[in-house]
């Protein structure tokens, strides 16, 4: 007999309306593996109850007695059991501390935690990530924060009848809007801007891509780094776009040439030289992945320094919403229904909203939820080839012995209760 395979209702946050399978994948899981499925009911949920209900599976108020529990966000440390599998996006691997209460949680009761974070192949690539939607919706939101925030400087472009990604009914919806009223600034940027928008997004990872995808859908001229700097555009385009890679502001303190791997692998000989490129941004995207040994993007005393004499960015979309991470003035990740504040150099305070002299940044946690259909339908697909052995797997067996693809069994953090042997290192963090 398999595993029962509980999809709980994401209670994190109020507009968490994503779910890691959708009903018709549970329908192909039921029909052609056996394997049985009880949904919590949710009303909030982009995929109603009565879908799953008719691709056969049972909604229940409770699902905390399954055997595995699919989720999207992080769970709250009263669900978990003892014997019970849990996967979900934990955000522990790091040993963000604010997570370190639910690893022990899980620890305690004797429970299990795959990560999807860790679901890679076998060149350590990500196979189940929502990461494009991220892009893609934090995008939509930059733009809109853009056209917000001049609207209330008086300064009403088209791009300030935008709506905030999760406002659209479709990702179609989004990019139709865009298009229009793109082309539309272009015919009336002089009539607000004296030169072109710069907009610049870093990184060129899924997150990137999936914000490029939106970039491109404004008119305008693609640069280069030195391009712009040198000043090799018409200063009649409405938007100059930039993709800033590693190599375009990453410098070995020894002055060897930039290697990518090798910086990986010692980002402590590197600085960066992004802020060279900062008075030149309008609007500035962060997509990177990042921890506390690279350098930073964007310092507060850079800020401080040029903010008030008119350099430096006016708007920041932070998608890799590192809570002063990279991007340090990024004060905390944000919630869709309050999705933006903004941030005052000179007091190195923030307040929630547009209004103020300072820099709006909007860092939303969950963006893929934005679009919560289209980024579902994406993960769904990820993760079904997987499902099967998840509910064939014995999770009593020893960890060496369970019958799962590396792929899962390298996701598997705790086992049983126990911290598995590459994740020993989360120890220092829970103490």
């Amino acid at each position: 007999m398999g595993n029962t395979i509980g999809i709980r209702h994401e209670d994190r946050y109020e507009l968490e309306r994503r779910a890691p399978l959708i009903p018709d994948h549970v329908r192909q899981l039921i029909d052609l593996e056996g394997i049985e499925f009880i949904v919590e009911k949710s009303e909030k949920r982009v995929f109603k109850d009565d879908e799953y209900h008719s691709a056969g599976a049972q909604i229940e108020d409770d699902i905390h007695y399954c055997d595995v529990v699919l989720g999207v966000k992080e769970m709250p440390d009263s669900i978990f059991k003892k014997d019970v599998a849990y996967i979900f996006f934990s955000h522990v691997i790091k040993g963000q501390s604010y997570n370190m209460p639910m690893l022990k949680r899980l620890i305690d009761q004797g429970s299990t935690l795959i990560d999807y974070e860790r679901i890679c192949d076998s060149n350590g690539k990500r196979l189940i990530f929502f990461g494009r939607y991220a892009g893609l919706a934090g995008m939509i939101n930059s733009l809109w924060a853009f056209g917000q925030k001049h609207s209330v400087l008086g300064k009403d472009t088209p791009l300030s009848n935008l709506k905030q990604a999760y406002s659209y009914p479709s990702l179609d919806a989004a990019k139709k809007d865009i298009l229009q009223y793109g082309d539309e600034f272009g015919s009336k940027r002089e009539e607000h801007f004296d030169k072109p928008v710069v907009i610049a997004v870093t990184g060129d990872g899924n997150v990137s891509n999936g914000a490029l995808e939106i970039l491109d859908l404004l008119p305008g001229r693609d640069l280069t780094v030195n391009q712009l700097l040198n000043n090799e555009y018409s200063i009649n385009d409405s938007f100059l776009k930039l993709n800033i890679l590693p190599e375009d502001y990453l410098i070995h303190v020894d002055g060897k040439p930039f290697q990518l791997f090798h910086y990986f692998d010692n980002p402590d000989q590197y600085e960066s030289t992004l802020e060279e490129i900062l008075p030149h941004i309008d609007l500035f995207v962060n997509g990177i992945y990042w921890d506390n040994r690279y350098p930073r993007l964007i310092t507060k005393k850079w800020l401080k320094k040029n903010f008030n004499i008119g350099l430096g960015p006016s708007v920041i979309g932070d998608i890799s919403c590192d809570v002063n991470g990279s991007i340090e003035c990024t004060e905390k990740a944000t919630e869709i229904e309050d999705p933006v504040f903004v941030y005052y150099p000179e007091s190195d305070t923030y307040k929630m909203g547009f209004t103020g002299k300072g820099i709006v940044v909007m860092a939303v946690d969950i963006l893929p939820s934005e679009l919560p259909r289209e980024s579902s339908l994406h993960f769904s697909t990820a993760l079904k080839p997987f499902i099967k052995q998840i509910a064939e797997c014995n999770f009593f067996d020893e960890f060496e012995d369970l019958q799962l693809s590396e792929e899962i069994k390298n996701a598997v953090i705790v086992h049983s209760g126990k911290l598995t042997e590459p994740y020993q290192y989360l120890k220092k963090f829970i103490s």
